[in-house]
């Protein structure tokens, strides 16, 4: 029983540590972003049809594409190249910037 507690308490402490730990700074996100306004729009929403908003679009799922994009599990030509010289780091302050519009 002890056990138990101890490999869930330990689990549970692994999992909030990991969260901070990739939580993104919207403040450099915005700065790297600048790139990106082209096709996506200065406020992370698109003028074109064929490209997606990112504007209030989940961090979470931001940083899945742009990881995809990355190591081109999800190609797109336009994007692998954009998403190449990324660093984790960019990517989760990128998405975190994006997550934070409306």
């Amino acid at each position: 029983m002890k056990r138990q507690i101890l490999a869930t308490a330990s689990a549970l402490i692994l999992a909030a540590s990991t969260n901070v730990a990739f939580a993104g700074d919207a403040a450099a996100g915005k700065a790297k972003a600048a790139s990106c306004a082209g096709c996506h729009g200065a406020n992370g929403i698109s003028n074109v049809p064929t490209y997606p908003n990112l504007a209030g679009q989940k961090e979470a799922y931001l940083v899945k594409q742009m990881k995809a994009f990355k190591d081109k599990t999800r190609m797109d030509p336009t994007m692998n190249a954009m998403a190449a010289p990324l660093s984790d780091a960019d990517i989760a302050n990128i998405s975190a910037y994006y997550a934070g519009l409306k």
